[in-house]
């Protein structure tokens, strides 16, 4: 899998999650199998930069290459000049966003609004480009299917992105109308990808080997994108790994080592965030690992009223000390086989 001149290990990547996909579960990420993690979305305006949330979402201090910064905006210069300074900063990768379909974005006319707007998209995709070329820094897009079902406009915008010098372009598969509803479709990325040279990635209902298996067999992509199904469960990219490579599923994760990994992810969480805010923001990560293990929902309520860091490792700890008792292995993913409804000209379950 190449982005420009980077060759990265494997073919799964991490999706930019805003407020999920900082740098503390983007290494953990990595460390779990995924072979390229995009940053979270960060602003085009000038005077959010030295804000603390840009700051953060700008922190990539440690973190292995290839370094990727997804900017989102509306107006082209402000983005190419956005995106100079991100390059400057060390971002060796920039991912546009025209992709999100987050109310509060689209209102502004950026993220997936953008796929309404063709000129200005490519507009911004110009701008961009010329900015990252003086720069030797290769130019990603996400997008979606487009603005709403009558209006799956993804191939046109990929070709075009494509000849203005985009090297990689990732598609969810869903309208900015859908959102995170209905079910993905990969029709319109196997369209997509029959087109283009560049790599295409797909994105969108990714949630087991199996499924990630017939996605990629349906679209024909260069490489998968996952983004919700690694929240509380980051070691399925190691499990979709494995997958592609053998045809079998590994077992279940040994109880203690998760406890490890989770213990981990808490202190670059928290060594990020520091203790006041890393405190009450681990907690979403802590409820979606446990969700579905046994004695998971106590834990979360029980972790939602502690505000402190040492309290609440130790109750995480606790938890998966309790738990390996009675489960060496964490249960087995009660995943849906996911092949079933991914063959040519039908949508994903």
């Amino acid at each position: 899998m190449q982005i420009g001149p980077f060759t990265l290990p494997n073919r799964l990547i991490l999706a930019p999650m805003a407020g999920v996909g900082d740098r503390a579960f983007r290494m953990l990420c990595r460390r779990l199998g995924a072979g390229h993690a995009v940053g979270e979305m960060v602003s085009s305006q000038r005077q959010l930069w030295g804000t603390a949330k840009t700051t953060r979402r700008s922190d990539h201090a440690g973190e292995p290459g290839p370094i990727a910064v997804q900017i989102a905006g509306v107006e082209p210069q402000a983005m190419a000049e956005a995106a100079r300074e991100h390059a400057d900063r060390g971002a060796q990768i920039v991912d546009l966003n025209m992709g999100c379909p987050a109310k509060k974005v689209c209102d502004r006319w950026a993220g997936s609004a953008l796929m309404r707007d063709e000129r200005l998209a490519l507009a911004i995709v110009d701008a961009v480009v010329a900015a990252c070329t003086a720069r030797g820094v290769p130019v990603t897009l996400k997008m979606r299917t487009g603005w709403d079902a009558s209006h799956r406009n993804a191939p046109a915008l990929a070709r075009a992105a494509e000849s203005a010098g985009v090297a990689m372009i990732a598609v969810h598969g869903r309208t900015r109308e859908q959102r995170f509803g209905g079910q993905a479709e990969y029709d319109t990325i196997a369209e997509i990808k029959s087109r283009l040279r560049i790599p295409v990635v797909a994105n969108g209902d990714i949630d087991s080997p199996e499924k990630a298996a017939a996605v990629l067999a349906a679209t024909g992509a260069d490489a998968l994108m996952i983004g919700r199904a690694a929240q509380g469960r980051p070691w399925i990219f190691r499990e979709i790994a494995h997958y592609l490579a053998t045809g079998t599923r590994l077992p279940p994760p040994a109880t203690d080592e998760v406890r490890g990994w989770l213990l981990q992810h808490l202190d670059d969480h928290l060594q990020l965030y520091g203790e006041a805010a890393g405190v009450r923001s681990a907690r979403k990560h802590i409820g979606w690992a446990v969700r579905a293990l046994p004695g998971g929902e106590a834990l979360r309520a029980a972790v939602n009223a502690i505000e402190s860091a040492e309290a609440q490792r130790r109750a995480v700890a606790g938890f998966f000390d309790r738990l390996a008792q009675d489960w060496p292995r964490l249960p087995a993913a009660n995943d849906e086989l996911g092949a079933q409804a991914v063959t040519p000209g039908r949508r994903a379950a």
